[in-house]
Protein backbone atom coordinates (compact mmCIF):
# COMPACT_ATOMS: atom_id res chain seq x y z
CA UNK A 1 0.00 0.00 0.00
CA UNK A 2 1.55 3.23 -1.28
CA UNK A 3 -1.03 5.85 0.80
CA UNK A 4 -1.51 6.31 4.26
CA UNK A 5 -4.70 5.97 5.80
CA UNK A 6 -4.73 6.95 10.04
CA UNK A 7 -6.43 3.75 11.77
CA UNK A 8 -9.92 5.92 12.21
CA UNK A 9 -10.38 6.70 8.65
CA UNK A 10 -13.04 4.67 6.76
CA UNK A 11 -11.89 3.98 3.17
CA UNK A 12 -14.49 1.46 1.50
CA UNK A 13 -12.93 -1.59 -0.39
CA UNK A 14 -13.39 -0.73 -3.92
CA UNK A 15 -12.38 2.95 -3.39
CA UNK A 16 -8.61 3.86 -6.09
CA UNK A 17 -6.51 5.80 -3.78
CA UNK A 18 -3.44 7.07 -5.65
CA UNK A 19 0.19 7.14 -4.25
CA UNK A 20 1.04 9.03 -1.89
CA UNK A 21 -2.16 10.23 -0.14
CA UNK A 22 -2.84 10.79 3.28
CA UNK A 23 -6.01 10.25 4.77
CA UNK A 24 -6.30 11.29 8.05
CA UNK A 25 -8.41 10.54 11.29
CA UNK A 26 -12.12 10.22 10.99
CA UNK A 27 -12.23 10.68 7.22
CA UNK A 28 -14.78 8.53 4.85
CA UNK A 29 -14.02 7.84 1.21
CA UNK A 30 -17.31 5.83 0.02
CA UNK A 31 -17.15 3.26 -2.21
CA UNK A 32 -15.69 3.65 -5.67
CA UNK A 33 -14.18 6.88 -5.00
CA UNK A 34 -11.00 7.93 -7.00
CA UNK A 35 -8.21 9.69 -5.54
CA UNK A 36 -5.64 10.77 -7.47
CA UNK A 37 -1.45 10.89 -6.01
CA UNK A 38 -0.10 13.29 -3.72
CA UNK A 39 -3.60 14.06 -2.22
CA UNK A 40 -4.33 15.50 1.73
CA UNK A 41 -7.89 14.07 3.08
CA UNK A 42 -8.17 16.06 6.53
CA UNK A 43 -10.11 15.20 9.58
CA UNK A 44 -13.82 13.98 9.22
CA UNK A 45 -13.83 14.87 5.62
CA UNK A 46 -16.15 12.71 3.57
CA UNK A 47 -15.59 11.74 -0.34
CA UNK A 48 -18.94 10.07 -1.31
CA UNK A 49 -19.78 7.64 -3.83
CA UNK A 50 -18.23 7.53 -7.21
CA UNK A 51 -16.79 11.13 -6.39
CA UNK A 52 -13.57 11.80 -8.58
CA UNK A 53 -10.77 13.36 -6.91
CA UNK A 54 -7.39 14.69 -9.38
CA UNK A 55 -3.33 14.52 -8.39
CA UNK A 56 -2.46 17.04 -5.32
CA UNK A 57 -6.11 18.01 -3.90
CA UNK A 58 -6.43 19.38 -0.66
CA UNK A 59 -9.30 18.49 1.38
CA UNK A 60 -9.55 20.26 4.55
CA UNK A 61 -10.88 19.19 8.41
CA UNK A 62 -14.71 18.23 7.77
CA UNK A 63 -14.88 19.18 3.82
CA UNK A 64 -17.94 17.50 2.43
CA UNK A 65 -17.49 16.45 -1.16
CA UNK A 66 -20.79 14.66 -2.15
CA UNK A 67 -21.54 12.70 -5.46
CA UNK A 68 -21.06 12.86 -8.00
CA UNK A 69 -18.52 15.51 -8.09
CA UNK A 70 -15.69 15.87 -9.82
CA UNK A 71 -12.18 17.80 -8.91
CA UNK A 72 -9.37 18.60 -11.11
CA UNK A 73 -5.90 18.09 -9.99
CA UNK A 74 -4.83 20.97 -7.35
CA UNK A 75 -7.86 21.57 -6.06
CA UNK A 76 -8.19 23.02 -2.52
CA UNK A 77 -11.21 22.88 -0.42
CA UNK A 78 -11.19 24.45 2.87
CA UNK A 79 -12.22 23.40 6.32
CA UNK A 80 -15.94 22.69 6.58
CA UNK A 81 -17.04 23.48 2.55
CA UNK A 82 -19.63 21.77 1.12
CA UNK A 83 -20.14 20.33 -2.60
CA UNK A 84 -24.09 19.67 -2.74
CA UNK A 85 -26.01 16.89 -5.09
CA UNK A 86 -29.17 17.74 -4.77
CA UNK A 87 -31.43 20.47 -6.70
CA UNK A 88 -34.45 20.27 -5.22
CA UNK A 89 -33.25 18.82 -1.03
CA UNK A 90 -36.23 16.88 0.72
CA UNK A 91 -36.36 13.88 3.02
CA UNK A 92 -39.73 12.06 1.88
CA UNK A 93 -41.83 12.11 -0.97
CA UNK A 94 -44.72 14.40 -1.55
CA UNK A 95 -46.47 11.46 0.04
CA UNK A 96 -44.58 11.39 2.98
CA UNK A 97 -42.69 8.41 1.83
CA UNK A 98 -38.74 8.37 2.84
CA UNK A 99 -36.64 9.11 -0.40
CA UNK A 100 -34.11 6.48 -1.24
CA UNK A 101 -30.94 6.48 -3.74
CA UNK A 102 -33.02 5.92 -6.75
CA UNK A 103 -36.06 8.80 -5.14
CA UNK A 104 -33.94 11.78 -6.53
CA UNK A 105 -31.60 12.99 -8.95
CA UNK A 106 -27.47 13.37 -8.04
CA UNK A 107 -26.22 16.45 -10.08
CA UNK A 108 -22.55 17.46 -9.79
CA UNK A 109 -20.20 20.05 -8.59
CA UNK A 110 -17.51 20.06 -10.92
CA UNK A 111 -13.98 22.06 -9.67
CA UNK A 112 -11.04 23.00 -12.32
CA UNK A 113 -7.76 22.77 -11.81
CA UNK A 114 -5.70 24.13 -9.55
CA UNK A 115 -9.33 26.44 -8.35
CA UNK A 116 -9.30 27.05 -4.64
CA UNK A 117 -13.12 26.93 -1.89
CA UNK A 118 -12.73 28.93 1.17
CA UNK A 119 -13.23 27.53 4.33
CA UNK A 120 -17.27 27.27 4.55
CA UNK A 121 -17.89 27.86 1.32
CA UNK A 122 -21.26 26.02 -0.12
CA UNK A 123 -21.26 25.13 -4.10
CA UNK A 124 -24.85 24.18 -4.56
CA UNK A 125 -24.97 21.80 -7.84
CA UNK A 126 -25.25 22.51 -10.20
CA UNK A 127 -22.45 24.35 -10.66
CA UNK A 128 -18.96 24.21 -12.42
CA UNK A 129 -15.71 26.45 -10.97
CA UNK A 130 -13.08 27.33 -13.26
CA UNK A 131 -9.70 26.56 -13.50
CA UNK A 132 -7.31 28.57 -10.84
CA UNK A 133 -10.81 29.96 -9.57
CA UNK A 134 -10.82 31.17 -6.09
CA UNK A 135 -14.14 31.09 -3.98
CA UNK A 136 -14.02 33.12 -0.51
CA UNK A 137 -14.38 32.30 2.82
CA UNK A 138 -17.90 31.81 3.46
CA UNK A 139 -19.31 32.28 -0.16
CA UNK A 140 -22.65 30.43 -1.81
CA UNK A 141 -21.94 29.47 -5.15
CA UNK A 142 -24.98 29.16 -7.20
CA UNK A 143 -23.83 29.69 -10.78
CA UNK A 144 -20.88 28.78 -12.66
CA UNK A 145 -17.71 30.63 -11.70
CA UNK A 146 -15.40 31.55 -14.62
CA UNK A 147 -11.67 30.43 -14.90
CA UNK A 148 -9.26 32.78 -12.16
CA UNK A 149 -12.26 34.87 -11.12
CA UNK A 150 -12.56 35.65 -7.38
CA UNK A 151 -15.82 35.41 -6.14
CA UNK A 152 -17.81 36.40 -2.54
CA UNK A 153 -20.52 36.62 -1.07
CA UNK A 154 -24.28 35.19 -0.44
CA UNK A 155 -24.81 34.50 -3.31
CA UNK A 156 -21.56 35.00 -4.42
CA UNK A 157 -20.56 37.42 -7.34
CA UNK A 158 -17.11 38.15 -9.12
CA UNK A 159 -15.15 40.88 -7.17
CA UNK A 160 -12.00 40.50 -8.91
CA UNK A 161 -9.80 38.01 -10.82
CA UNK A 162 -6.65 35.73 -9.24
CA UNK A 163 -3.93 34.40 -11.08
CA UNK A 164 -2.10 31.06 -10.11
CA UNK A 165 -0.22 32.02 -7.69
CA UNK A 166 -3.91 33.35 -5.97
CA UNK A 167 -3.34 36.82 -5.46
CA UNK A 168 -5.61 39.61 -6.62
CA UNK A 169 -4.93 40.48 -9.70
CA UNK A 170 -4.13 44.50 -10.65
CA UNK A 171 -5.59 46.43 -13.99
CA UNK A 172 -2.25 47.45 -15.55
CA UNK A 173 -1.96 51.50 -15.84
CA UNK A 174 -3.24 52.41 -19.26
CA UNK A 175 -4.58 49.50 -20.37
CA UNK A 176 -8.08 48.67 -19.29
CA UNK A 177 -8.01 44.46 -20.70
CA UNK A 178 -5.14 43.33 -19.18
CA UNK A 179 -4.53 42.54 -15.16
CA UNK A 180 -0.96 41.17 -13.55
CA UNK A 181 -0.03 39.12 -11.18
CA UNK A 182 1.65 41.58 -8.30
CA UNK A 183 3.55 38.08 -7.37
CA UNK A 184 4.05 36.37 -10.27
CA UNK A 185 4.68 39.66 -12.67
CA UNK A 186 1.76 36.79 -15.08
CA UNK A 187 -0.50 38.96 -18.06
CA UNK A 188 -3.97 37.91 -18.34
CA UNK A 189 -6.20 39.52 -20.53
CA UNK A 190 -9.81 40.13 -19.70
CA UNK A 191 -11.87 39.85 -23.21
CA UNK A 192 -16.05 39.15 -22.35
CA UNK A 193 -16.12 38.96 -18.93
CA UNK A 194 -13.45 35.91 -19.35
CA UNK A 195 -10.06 35.86 -18.62
CA UNK A 196 -7.22 34.56 -20.28
CA UNK A 197 -3.31 33.64 -19.34
CA UNK A 198 -1.00 34.61 -21.55
CA UNK A 199 1.61 32.72 -22.94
Amino acid sequence: MDFKVRPTAQVDESATIGAGTTIWDLAQIREDAMLGSGCVVGRGAYVGPGVRIGDNVKLQNHALVYEPAVLGDGVFVGPAAVLTNDRFPRSVHPEGGLKRGGGWEAVAVEVGEGASLGARSVCVAPVRIGRWALVAAGAVVTGDVPDFALVAGVPARRIGWVGRAGVRLVRRDGEPDRWECPESGALYDERGGRLIERA
